[in-house]
């Protein structure tokens, strides 16, 4: 039986939220140093079934209509996708591939390390609920990439929803026992709920202050308006004041809109005013977020938006906060149990 990893339920500075008066420089500084792209994907839909790739489309798709991703994306893909930037290492997020196979997802993707020397850190998935959720996690723990879960909770589909009710919600009994037993075995959890269940999630992050939990795409402010970003706002600066939380800047693009300085400069700026330079990471989010602009906009774009900061804070986003994080594993260090090598799948 794998022993528990070492506890990630890092306390990191709590930062007091001021005003921003900084003004963008739309001179992009120099490029990144080296890259973690801290949230990335990877699918082989020739012997891989991931229903919302080989499906129907899903209507309402986050990013608009998606059927460019609906195609292999391997390793090799993420890198000529980054080939402009130093792209040091990478981690993978879950993809929603079939429920009967996510533990064969995480086996999959360290084989693809020891192909390709990426991913190099795994975050999975196991349902949170599940009533084996110690047993379930305790399988992934085996495969030295292994990091955490990412596991959707239930959510409302816009903020004038009714609050929501039974299985599967952020206040589901079995629900908040699985979050504990993530903190229980030392690992991470990638927490994705729209902006709007921001202040919910911050009660369960305070609930387990010994897990790390990591906000993925800046919480989701899909709804710029001033009374959107509002709510938003007030999210972010509630999960901020704890010190078991972090947050990735990606998943930011808008179906139809440009991935510009304009669109997206306040709301990363809100996001790192919030957070402050030490609790934020860089991650693409590819390929989804390519459904609306290429790597090199996204990564240009940022680093004018972010010309204000030194060199050392920009490499703080862009490469050590996800390093201090995630561990990743350089290439060829995580190797798979030999046991549990899947040869059909290379």
């Amino acid at each position: 039986m794998p022993r528990p990893m070492q506890s990630s339920g890092r306390a990191f500075p709590v930062r007091t939220v001021r005003p921003s008066n900084r003004r963008i420089d739309r001179t992009m500084p120099s490029a990144p140093r080296r890259i973690i792209d801290a949230h990335h994907h990877l699918w082989d839909l020739d012997r891989i079934y991931y229903p919302w790739l080989t499906d129907e489309i899903v209507p309402d798709f986050l990013f608009g209509d998606y059927a460019s991703i609906r195609r292999n994306y391997l390793p090799d893909d993420l890198k000529h996708d980054a080939r402009r930037w130093n792209l040091r290492m990478s981690v993978h997020v879950e993809a929603e591939r079939a429920d009967s196979e996510q533990l064969a997802e995480t086996r999959w993707l360290s084989e693809m390390h020891e192909i390709y020397g990426l991913p190099n850190a795994i975050v999975g998935h196991v349902w949170l609920d599940d009533p084996d959720v110690e047993s379930r996690l305790r399988e992934h723990m085996r495969y030295p990439l292994f990091r955490g879960v990412r596991s959707k909770p239930r959510t409302a589909r816009s903020a004038s929803e009714a609050p929501l009710t039974g299985p599967r919600i952020m206040s589901d009994p079995q629900w908040l026992h699985g979050v504990g037993t993530l903190e229980k075995l030392g690992l991470l959890y990638d927490f994705r709920v729209p902006y709007f269940h921001l202040k919910e999630g911050a009660e369960v992050a305070r609930r387990f202050p010994g897990l790390t939990f990591i906000v993925n795409h800046a919480g989701l402010p899909r709804d710029r308006s001033a009374e959107g970003l509002a709510i938003w706002r007030e999210g972010m600066k509630v999960l901020a004041a704890l010190p078991n939380t972090v947050v990735k800047i990606s998943g930011l693009s808008l179906p139809g809109r440009p991935w510009t300085v304009a669109t997206q400069g306040a709301v990363v700026r809100d996001t790192i005013d919030i957070f402050g330079v030490d609790r934020c990471m860089f991650a693409s989010n590819f390929p989804p977020d390519s459904c609306v602009a290429d790597y090199d906009t996204i990564v240009s774009t940022l680093l004018s938006i972010l010309s204000d900061l030194s060199g050392e804070e920009r490499d703080r986003i862009f490469y050590a906060n996800a390093e201090a994080i995630y561990r990743p594993v350089p290439a060829g260090e995580g190797r798979t149990p030999n046991s549990d090598r899947d040869i059909s799948r290379r």
